[in-house]
């Protein structure tokens, strides 16, 4: 029985385990994008999410803690360099596993696993250029555009009967 057992064993010793990880670690960091199978890929989301989070904090400690994970220079300069500046407000869920169906030799269910950030069709405007307008959020209570137009409009009103008052004054005073 498995109480209490929250780690996928996925069938190997623990070395082996450790080293499969690693490994699609790496290539998950280098490719943004990988297809594996629907164990593999909700074990490796639970492994990657925790170093990922690591990478907001850009210091000497993290950087060490994320090589000691994955032993590559490449990845690790990749993951705090583009990787740490697309994920920097995103507060967790770095990683996306989309299922893709079952493989055709052995029936494992098979999936995708990528990084949220770099998938251009469910970010539509945030990085595939076609920027959307901010929707202006308003009070009810009212504008301040209304607001606005209409102090302005009321300060033009009384400076034009301002003027007309004047005029009347003046054309009272020379008939005089």
């Amino acid at each position: 029985m498995r109480h209490g057992k929250k780690i996928n064993h996925l069938g190997r010793k623990v070395g082996h385990r450790k080293a499969l990880l690693k490994n699609l670690s790496i290539a998950l960091i280098t490719h943004k994008r990988i297809n594996t199978t629907l164990a593999k890929a909700k074990a490796l989301r639970r492994h990657l999410e925790p170093l990922v989070t690591k990478t907001k904090t850009n210091t000497t400690h993290s950087r060490r803690v994320a090589f000691s994970y994955l032993q590559n220079k490449e990845a690790v300069t990749e993951l705090f360099g583009p990787i740490a500046a697309k994920v920097a407000d995103r507060p967790g869920g770095y990683l996306r596993v989309i299922k893709l169906g079952f493989r055709q030799s052995d029936g494992a269910e098979m999936a995708m696993i990528e990084f949220v950030d770099y998938n251009e069709v469910y970010t539509v405007g945030e990085g595939s250029g076609k920027e959307k307008k901010k929707k202006k959020r308003t009070r009810r209570g009212g504008g301040s555009k209304k607001a606005a137009a209409t102090t302005a409009t009321a300060v033009a009103a009384s400076e034009i009967t301002e003027e007309i008052t004047e005029e009347v004054k003046n054309e009272a005073s020379e008939e005089e």
